[in-house]
């Protein structure tokens, strides 16, 4: 079992797989989920190792001006190949990482940014920012050979909080801070940026606006862009620094540019967030309901109330029972509520009374902070944050394990999610002759719509599990783009979705985005391949 209890700069990253390298599932752990998907291996693939893999000399040496920024060595060259999705998880574990950074650097300043990307546009070298390297949507790796050289950008030395605004609740950010040293640097001043993604431990501030990630709130504020007020970006052809301001219509928003950009357009250095008091008052229940589909009109009218939860996640039956939460075939609908300036017991007991009219039931009452918690939601909470190492798991034994997400309209949600299970769960059997799980549960929920996430599990051909997946998320994609449902709610674009992405945007924004990316990156080195050619 890993040590909780050590600091994490004494613990390691995992190179190849999910978070922490010592809270991996062992051997026996392994054997024992493998012994839950028919068509898995007998015993586990070996832990991959950055000596057994063949990493060749760099094509490209920097200037001895950026020779303190940069390193050559196998090890870490080999951390920044790749994300964290199962593909990437996946080639890892068969030696197969693709193709490794040339070299990797740690700049500090915007200036060494700036430096960096004009030497790296003289020689042709790609450019592939790098945060926390959780980007599950191939975000962080280079394909292709158009380039000379890949370089990693590595922000995670520029993690300051620069500035705190106890009046207007914001702070000067820079973006390589982690999810954690961001919280502990706020502390002090009881405020909170509460942007919680499932990466929150291993994802940085830039990666979040990059991607425009989604984050702890379940309705109203759901993604980073409700706490940005302003960023600095570094880019090829010039550093911009938008306007610290509470709004703006001042024609169409420079930042919107930048968000979600993946470091295609520009390299976020730092940002003004916008933050608030940590919340003191907290109160939780968990509703069940017969069925998935029986639940959906009681999460539509919480989304449609003006009760605004911070935690409104409506589990199938499947994924009930990977959580604990439920093992009696119903449906679980988590609901959380917090305040930092009066108690919500209130608030939960309307949302549950709510939940009953429309046919929900409820096993314990509504828990707030002084009471014990409900277990379902304790029990989801848990598998919520070791279920990426529960992945890597599966995936040393062959298994395919992964999730996607999408957004719709309410109208269109209950045709989407049975589309989504019959045919994804028809392609898995299909491509391994044998039945896979399908999961669904809803993530964020808004007046007008939801963001289902779905969880596949399903046995493997050995040696094929990458090219299994990749049948099984284009099946997906295919039936997010027929139903109008977004290809991503919050994980980016990225590589991955780049087919998808470039159906669903009108090509007129297509065409600005390529002039953009042309102005701002005349050279073709940020990102190559992501959002859009250059």
């Amino acid at each position: 079992m890993p040590d909780q209890t050590l600091p994490r700069t004494l613990r390691t990253r995992s190179w190849w797989g999910w978070g922490w390298a010592d809270a991996h599932p062992d051997d026996a752990e392994c054997v024992a989920l493998g012994a839950l998907v028919p068509g898995t291996l007998a015993r586990p693939l070996p832990l991959p190792r950055v000596a057994d893999l063949h990493i060749g000399s760099p094509a490209v040496e920097a200037p001895s001006s950026l020779g303190h920024l940069v390193t050559y060595d196998p090890a870490p060259r080999a951390a920044h190949a790749m994300g964290k999705a199962f593909r990437d998880v996946a080639r890892a574990l068969r030696g197969r990482p693709g193709r490794i950074p040339d070299l990797v650097a740690h700049p500090v300043t915007d200036q060494d940014v700036a430096d960096l990307l004009e030497w790296s546009g003289e020689r042709q070298v790609a450019v592939i920012p790098y945060g926390g390297g959780s980007s599950v949507v191939g975000g962080v790796e280079y394909r292709g050979e158009a380039h000379r050289a890949v370089l990693s950008l590595d922000l995670s030395a520029m993690d300051q909080v620069l500035e705190i605004d106890t009046v207007g609740r914001a702070a000067r950010i820079r973006a390589g801070i982690l999810g954690p040293e961001l919280e502990d640097r706020l502390r002090p001043h009881g405020l909170t940026l509460r942007h919680f993604p499932q990466s929150f431990e291993f994802s940085t501030l830039g990666g979040w606006l990059a991607t425009r990630a989604g984050g702890h709130y379940a309705t109203t504020r759901t993604h980073i862009d409700d706490f940005t007020q302003a960023l600095g970006v570094v880019t090829p052809a010039g550093t911009t620094t938008s306007w610290q301001l509470p709004a703006s219509g001042a024609g169409p928003s420079p930042d919107r540019l930048f968000l979600g950009s993946e470091g295609a357009l520009g390299v976020i250095t730092e940002a003004w967030m916008r933050l608030q008091d940590r919340p003191d008052h907290k109160a939780s229940a968990s509703v069940s309901f017969t069925d998935f589909h029986a639940a959906l009109p009681a999460v539509r009218a919480l989304a449609q109330s003006d009760l605004a939860p911070a935690n409104c996640r409506l589990l199938d039956s499947g994924e009930a029972a990977l959580s604990g939460a439920a093992t009696d075939g119903r449906a679980v609908l988590v609901l959380g509520f917090e305040s930092s300036t009066a108690p919500v017991d209130d608030r939960l007991a309307q949302a549950v009374e709510l939940a009953r009219a429309h046919g929900g039931r409820t096993t314990s009452g509504p828990a707030d902070s002084s009471a014990p918690a409900d277990p379902a939601v304790g029990a989801w909470r848990s598998a919520f944050l070791r279920m990426p190492y529960l992945r890597d798991g599966l995936a040393r034994m062959g298994a395919v394990a992964e999730t996607f997400e999408t957004a719709t309209t309410w109208d269109r949600l209950p045709a989407l999610i049975d589309a989504v299970r019959t045919e994804v769960g028809a392609a898995a059997h299909r491509a391994t002759g044998r039945p896979a799980l399908v999961n669904c549960r809803l993530t964020h929920v808004y007046p007008d719509g939801a963001a289902p996430y779905f969880t596949v599990i399903a046995g493997g051909r050995p040696g094929e599990e990458v090219a299994v997946w990749d049948d099984l998320k284009a099946v997906a994609g295919d039936v997010l783009h027929r139903h109008r449902a977004t290809i991503t709610h919050h994980h980016a674009v990225g590589r991955d979705h780049r087919p998808q992405y470039d159906l669903q945007r009108p090509e007129p924004f297509a065409q600005a985005l390529r002039a953009a990316k042309h102005a701002l990156d005349p050279c073709g080195v940020l990102n190559p391949g992501v959002l859009v050619d250059g």
